[in-house]
């Protein structure tokens, strides 16, 4: 089963802070969005290797939008 990694706040993704193939424990910062002129980084919802990354620096983020894929 894979987990979702989704921003908590409508904003713009600054940067990925992993890569496809990293392994993540729960709690790890692993990407950054600036939301109301603040940066909020989004962490690991659980431990996990990176399958996927769906959303690209630079794009609009919603609370709906899949950030990445862990397994």
């Amino acid at each position: 089963m894979s987990l979702e990694v989704k921003a908590p706040m409508v904003g713009k993704l600054i940067s990925v802070d992993v890569s496809i193939g990293d392994q993540v424990n729960q709690n790890d910062p692993v990407a950054t969005i600036e939301a109301m002129k603040m940066f909020v980084k989004i962490y690991s919802p659980g431990n996990g290797k990176v399958k996927e990354i769906k959303s690209a620096v630079g794009e609009t983020i919603t609370p709906e939008n899949v950030i990445m894929l862990l397994e």
